[in-house]
């Protein structure tokens, strides 16, 4: 036998195991990608939101830029901050799913649903709709205000002028409420709207707002310091510092002293 040929016979058993493994490879695979097609594709977790929840403590830094910029006291502050904690909490825990079961999105803040129930429940502010409304809408929220839910300091900072506010700073409260498109006067228009739901319709009126027009007349007439059909802060400071009662003339948006000292007592009971 030459040499050649043990030389060929190692090569042709060299291939055959190459090819071997190639085949072994091969069914491995295919193995494998039938095993893959007969088992169900896992169904993909949906995320479980968690609620967007305010820490568990004040921080010390916004504790700090409250007790310069409102009128509470450390205590009281943490009070305040369990409160809006609770608050916030049982209002997530309320939201419910989408229509399509999608979960709804968590409110980080006071929404208007638990501000509406504060204002009513908590300061009895029974007030027309209409002025609830822009108590809530004139609230600092956001950089530019009116938007989102209500963060805590600035909550903390509302409360304050509200609760402990100066004169100067419950007039402007009433003021920018009642200045419904924020131009810097009330107008007729807007007293007539402010004042349109407060009169109840008696019978037999053929035209309830004639009625309505006749009263905003005569609150004009009070309010119009400088006789120029509307009425701006400096008239308003004037005709309230005259008479203290024209400071809620258009619907309550103050709470009661009564009501303002009982929230108090609760924060220094904490």
């Amino acid at each position: 036998m030459s040499s050649k040929q043990p030389r060929q016979q190692l090569s042709m058993a060299a291939s055959a195991i190459a090819m071997r493994g190639v085949q072994l490879f091969l069914t491995a695979g295919r193995a494998a990608q039938e095993r893959k097609a007969a088992t169900p594709a896992p169904v993909p977790r949906k995320p479980r939101l968690k609620p967007v929840l305010p820490t568990n403590k004040l921080q010390q830094k916004t504790l700090e830029q409250l007790l310069k910029n409102t009128k509470f006291t450390k205590n009281e502050l943490e009070a305040l901050y369990s409160m809006y904690r609770k608050m916030v909490t049982a209002a997530q825990s309320a939201i419910t799913a989408s229509a399509i079961g999608q979960p709804a999105a968590k409110v980080d803040g006071i929404d208007q649903c638990t501000f509406r129930d504060v204002m009513h429940n908590t300061f009895d502010l029974v007030t027309e709709e209409a002025v609830l409304e822009r108590v809530w809408a004139t609230w600092e929220r956001g950089a530019g205000g009116g938007e989102g839910a209500i963060k805590f300091e600035a909550w903390a900072r509302g409360l304050s002028k509200l609760l402990r506010g100066s004169n100067e700073e419950r007039l402007y409260h009433c003021f920018s409420v009642y200045d419904l498109n924020a131009d810097g006067y009330i107008t007729r228009d807007e007293m007539f709207v402010l004042l349109k739901n407060s009169l109840l319709k008696q019978p037999g009126d053929e035209d309830p707002d004639e009625g309505v027009r006749d009263l905003v007349e005569l609150v004009l007439k009070k309010l119009d310091v400088d006789k120029d059909g509307k009425v701006s802060l400096d008239d308003y400071r004037e005709a309230v510092e005259e008479e203290p009662l024209l400071l809620e003339a258009f619907g309550q948006c103050l709470p009661s002293k009564r009501q303002a000292s009982a929230f108090l007592k609760t924060l220094n009971t904490k």
